[in-house]
C-alpha cells in the first residue's frame, strides 16, 4: 500500500471513530436501563461489537470511494458521507444526552435518510463501497424501529410508570 493510500485510510478510520466517540461520551446509563423496552431488543453486549464492525465498514467504504475518485471525482459523495457522520454522532447526544426518545426518533430518521443518500452517492463511484453500507442501513432500520417502540413505551421520555413532566401553566 502506498503511503498516500495508507494516510487516506487512517483519516477515514479516524473520522469514523470520531463519530463513534459520541456513543462513548453519551452513555445509556441508569435512565436508559429504567426505560421500558420491547422484548425483541438485542442484549446490551451486542451493540458495541455490531457498531464497531459497522464503523469499520463505513471507514473502508469512504476510503474506497476516495481512492477511486478522490475529492475531484467524489467530492459530493464524500460530503454527503461527512454529513451522515455528523448525524450518526448526533443520535447518542439526542437520545442519551438529552434523554429524548422522541427527538432521537426524528434524528435517527434523518440518519437513515443520510445513509441511503450516501449509498446512492457512492454507487456510481464504487459499487463495492456502496454495498458495504447496506448492513449499516439494515441495522439503522432496526434501530429506528427500536427507537420508535421505546418512544411509544415511555411517554415524555420518562421510564414507564413515572409521570411525564406536567405542562407549564401561563
Amino acid at each position: 500500500m502506498a503511503l498516500d493510500s495508507a494516510i487516506s485510510l487512517i483519516v477515514s478510520v479516524v473520522l469514523a471513530l470520531a463519530a463513534a466517540a459520541s456513543g462513548a461520551f453519551f452513555k445509556p446509563g441508569t435512565w436508559y436501563q429504567q426505560l421500558a423496552k420491547p422484548p425483541w431488543r438485542p442484549p446490551d453486549w451486542l451493540f458495541g461489537p455490531v457498531w464497531m464492525v459497522l464503523y469499520g465498514m463505513m471507514a473502508v467504504a469512504a476510503w474506497m470511494v476516495y481512492e477511486t475518485a478522490g475529492f475531484a471525482g467524489a467530492g459530493t459523495a464524500l460530503g454527503i458521507y461527512l454529513v451522515h457522520l455528523l448525524l450518526n454522532a448526533g443520535w447518542s447526544a439526542v437520545f442519551f444526552g438529552m434523554r429524548s426518545p422522541g427527538w432521537g426518533l426524528i434524528e435517527v430518521v434523518g440518519l437513515w435518510t443520510s445513509i441511503a443518500a450516501t449509498i446512492v452517492a457512492f454507487l456510481p463511484v464504487d459499487t463495492t463501497a456502496a454495498l458495504l453500507l447496506l448492513p449499516y442501513l439494515a441495522w439503522v432500520s432496526f434501530a429506528t424501529a427500536l427507537n420508535f417502540r421505546i418512544w411509544q413505551l415511555n411517554p415524555g421520555g420518562k421510564p414507564a410508570g413515572q409521570p411525564a413532566k406536567p405542562a407549564q401553566t401561563a
